[in-house]
């Protein structure tokens, strides 16, 4: 597998996306609050079970990591942020956790 990278916008990818991610991103990009997005390495699960989504873990020195979820993959997202509770709010507040 060839590695790439390439920016769009806010968002860096250096790495492939799991399917139904690039929807989540195209929104968080538009936030004022955002000033990058990264995401990371798929890592493989043998469970396929548990919740599907996006999910906010935890906050980082930067801004935050989130998990996206399909039942058989996770991939990490970092997003840096310029205001931790602006994000935190319009998180929840777009996917409801």
């Amino acid at each position: 597998m060839s590695r790439f990278k390439y920016r769009s916008g806010k968002v860096k990818v250096e790495h492939t996306l799991l399917e139904g991610l690039k929807d989540y991103l195209k929104e968080i990009e538009k936030w004022d609050c955002v000033e990058s997005i990264i995401p990371g390495r798929i890592v493989r699960q043998n469970k396929g079970r548990g919740s599907k989504g996006l999910f906010l873990k935890y906050k980082t020195i930067s801004g935050y990591k989130l998990l996206y979820k399909t039942g058989t993959s996770v991939q990490e997202v970092f997003v840096v942020c310029s205001d931790y509770e602006e994000f935190e709010k319009r998180f929840k507040d777009t996917f409801g956790e």
